[in-house]
């Protein structure tokens, strides 16, 4: 029977959580444990040249640097082992293996820089490390780029190769179809690993299929973390995997010092920035795609689930797993712009707010924390109110503006329920099957491709309004965006997440904006807002 061994990385994939800034305690305290849980390999962390030396982090600028935190210390029988990302080290900062307090170094790369990068693990391995070659996204290999880096890896004759499945896009038949080209090509004294992600809720179950389903003799190499801590949607809990080998393959792992390290020291950061299984990256394997594509869109704010998935699947294939910002900000703005002819919805808009003063209500906390101030001018004026993407629980709007389809989704009962109380207009973008709008303007036409935000639907529905002639607007609830942790909006699920740095960005960005609309049209603000330069 093969041989399998465990490698626990912690240090570095779960450095991606906290950028490495575990605490000088904590890596000491994690090393520890692990040592006394009796796993093969110890990961110790990234080694990257962009980075300075920090003893409270787990990511180091060469290899010799690693000896200030880990020289002292004890790792029994387990193999130090560290981590470079190909092209983020040059082969001059990796000293002799003798020289070093590691034992091994893993090399990660995609497979577009494989030739190269095998030739870097030769370079370390010359060095006299035990070297491990790292198949990043393992899934974007077609057979005959694999069968090409088997020929290299042969030729090299690394410890180990592994197959990493970066964006946890395998399900057990995709992961043994690549095992079983590996086990049955790569030189039979190469080692064969497996890195799994949680995307899918089957790394630890795709990890026990690669243990009892691939028929070999060759030496198995399986990893973990410590509570499945790691990038995105986590790893394979290391924990269940060394329970998993003690009572199926006669290992003698402790669990229970694995479990100590988790309780004190790991789940901390469980609480402070959560991994695992989610809708977000559940989206990304779903679709074959990169995390970051999911992100780009759902930072949005303005697209149902339903459209996410079908933007997704327009991303061209080559591109899928390599993320390009100008590729998925075009498939966003392309599907966005469902050109309209409005001209008669804006003057039909145009005689319905002709000879009245306009208020125009935002979903911002000032709306009820200064509701007198509002419901003073109401009384006293009578405007038209149009409210953008909410309907006010205690003023009734005479329209509602909508300019994107997850606002619409959620607000759809409600409109229905009072159908007959106000009209609704919406932008374009938005669809519905069932619901035909009041008003349907033109959304191309009201976009800044310039801005962080490009559909700040505040603008633009400022913008219809001095475009059909209204030369002065009354808004409340316009708050802009909070440079500290005060909320944005009246209901939570409306809000976005931004720094310090960026809200008051966005903030100068609108005041800006609005200093372009003042030709001619002015906007009057009832409620506190950052927007406000007048005060």
């Amino acid at each position: 029977m093969n041989n399998v061994s465990l490698l626990d990385c912690t240090l570095r994939d779960g450095g991606y959580l906290n950028d490495w800034k575990f605490g000088r305690n904590t890596i000491v305290n994690i090393f520890e444990r692990l040592v006394a849980s009796k796993v093969d390999y110890i990961e110790l962390g990234f080694i990257n040249e962009k980075r300075e030396y920090d003893p409270d982090r787990s990511i180091f600028p060469d290899v010799k640097s690693m000896t200030k935190t880990y020289g002292n210390l004890d790792a029994g029988d387990a193999k130090k082992v560290g981590m470079i990302d190909f092209g983020t080290l040059d082969i001059s900062r990796v000293c002799p293996q003798s020289e070093s307090c590691i034992d091994a170094i893993r090399v990660i790369f995609k497979k577009h820089v494989r030739k190269e990068a095998m030739a870097y693990v030769k370079q370390i391995k010359d060095l006299g490390y035990t070297v491990f070659a790292q198949l990043v996204s393992i899934t974007s290999y077609e057979d005959d780029e694999l069968m090409d880096l088997i020929r290299m890896a042969n030729e090299v004759k690394p410890f180990a190769v592994s197959m990493v499945d970066t964006y946890g896009l395998c399900h057990s038949d995709t992961l043994l179809h690549y095992a079983n080209i590996l086990n049955d090509n790569l030189d039979p004294e190469i080692c064969l690993g497996y890195h799994a992600h949680n995307n899918f809720q089957l790394g630890y179950a795709n990890c026990i299929e690669l243990l009892t389903c691939l028929k070999t003799e060759r030496n198995l190499l399986v990893d973990g973390t410590i509570y499945g801590m790691g990038k995105s949607a986590g790893n394979c809990p290391l924990e269940l995997l060394a329970m998993y080998l003690n009572d199926r393959r006669g290992k003698n792992y402790n669990v229970n010092q694995i479990l100590e390290a988790c309780d004190s020291q790991v789940i901390n950061f469980q609480k402070e920035t959560p991994w695992g299984y989610s809708m977000f990256y559940f989206i990304a394997a779903s679709n074959d795609c990169h995390p970051n594509y999911v992100s780009y869109l759902m930072n949005k704010r303005t697209l149902s689930v339903m459209q996410v998935n079908t933007i997704l699947a327009r991303i061209p294939y080559e591109k899928k797993l390599m993320y390009d910002e100008k590729i998925i900000e075009k498939l966003y703005s392309d599907y966005q712009e469902i050109e309209v002819d409005d001209k008669d919805d804006l003057e039909r808009l145009k005689e319905e707010l002709q000879g009245k003063k306009v208020l125009v209500l935002g979903p911002g906390t000032s709306v009820t924390a200064e509701s007198s101030a509002v419901q003073d001018f109401i009384i006293n004026n009578d405007p038209a109110i149009i409210s953008i993407n909410f309907i006010p629980s205690t003023i009734k709007p005479d329209i509602c503006f909508i300019t994107n389809k997850k606002r619409f989704v959620q607000l759809s009962s409600n409109i229905a329920k009072n159908a007959d109380t106000f009209k609704v207009m919406a932008t374009s973008n938005v669809t519905s099957s069932t619901y035909t709008f009041d008003y349907t303007v033109k959304y191309s036409s009201l976009l800044d491709y310039n801005a962080q935000i490009i559909d700040n639907s505040f603008l633009m529905l400022l913008k219809i309004i001095k475009k059909i002639g209204i030369e002065e607007v009354f808004v409340a609830g316009f708050d802009g965006y909070a440079t500290d942790d005060s909320p944005n909006y009246i209901n939570p699920d409306m809000e976005y997440q931004f720094t310090s740095a960026e809200a008051a960005e966005l903030n100068q960005y609108v005041i800006g904006e609005l200093s372009k609309l003042s030709s001619g049209f002015k906007v009057n603000f009832l409620t506190s807002s950052y927007y406000n330069t007048k005060g």
